[in-house]
């Protein structure tokens, strides 16, 4: 028996991503109880793990296998290859979730490259009102309140969520496409607030917060 097909049973068996320090953890307490049958990997490195996966994922490229083993944010996962999506589908007939509009897109697109991003900012952007469309990326979990700019009116701040990186296969920001150039571009900025009184949220603000309370219930 070797490290790598430990890895891969484990990874068949799995509900979800497991990274190489859960895996490496996992393998070392197995058996621990049995003193009639030492693990022989219960001391296992992370690294040594690491490279067991980065070795089953390039067999499984070489061999042209069904599957494939995907990095994700929450750590590693087999998953289906893309090229089978077809079959693979008939076994969940569920509806699918409806796609996000190209609205909806290019306002996610902008709180991406540019989080934490107020409001304003957005519709100075997209040069509409972005009420709807934020709701509906709230209520898909894409995107969340992350706190208040330090400016008058202290208008809320967007960004994307953990689900977000998921939903796109992506394990961090810096891997959305042409990343550090779209974050250097200059685009438009919302005209500066007036001090609103304290007692009187802006308008911007009680939507935005209408928004999250819609989306958490």
């Amino acid at each position: 028996m070797i490290l790598s097909q430990v890895v891969e049973a484990m990874l068949v068996s799995a509900q979800r991503p497991l990274s190489a320090r859960e895996l490496a953890g996992m393998i070392r307490d197995a058996g621990s109880e049995d003193e009639f049958t030492p693990n022989e990997f219960a001391k296992v490195r992370e690294a040594e793990v690491a490279a067991a996966l980065e070795q089953l994922k390039l067999e499984y490229v070489q061999q042209e296998r069904a599957f494939q083993l995907l990095e994700k944010a929450e750590g590693w996962q087999l998953a289906s290859g893309p090229q089978y999506a077809r079959w693979v589908r008939q076994l969940f007939p569920a509806a699918r979730p409806a796609r996000l509009s190209p609205p909806a897109l290019e306002t996610l697109a902008i709180i991406a490259y540019r989080q934490p991003i107020t409001r304003a900012d957005v519709e100075a952007v997209r040069g509409v009102a972005i009420e709807s469309v934020l709701q509906t990326l709230m209520e898909r979990g894409l995107v969340k309140i992350s706190g208040r700019a330090e400016i008058p009116g202290r208008p809320l701040l967007y960004e994307t969520t953990q689900f977000f990186l998921e939903h796109f296969g992506l394990r961090n920001l810096d891997e959305l496409p042409n990343a550090e150039e779209l974050k250097r571009r200059e685009l438009p900025k919302a005209a500066a607030p007036e001090q609103a009184p304290a007692s009187q949220p802006n308008e911007s603000e009680t939507s935005a917060e209408h928004a999250e309370t819609t989306a958490s219930t």
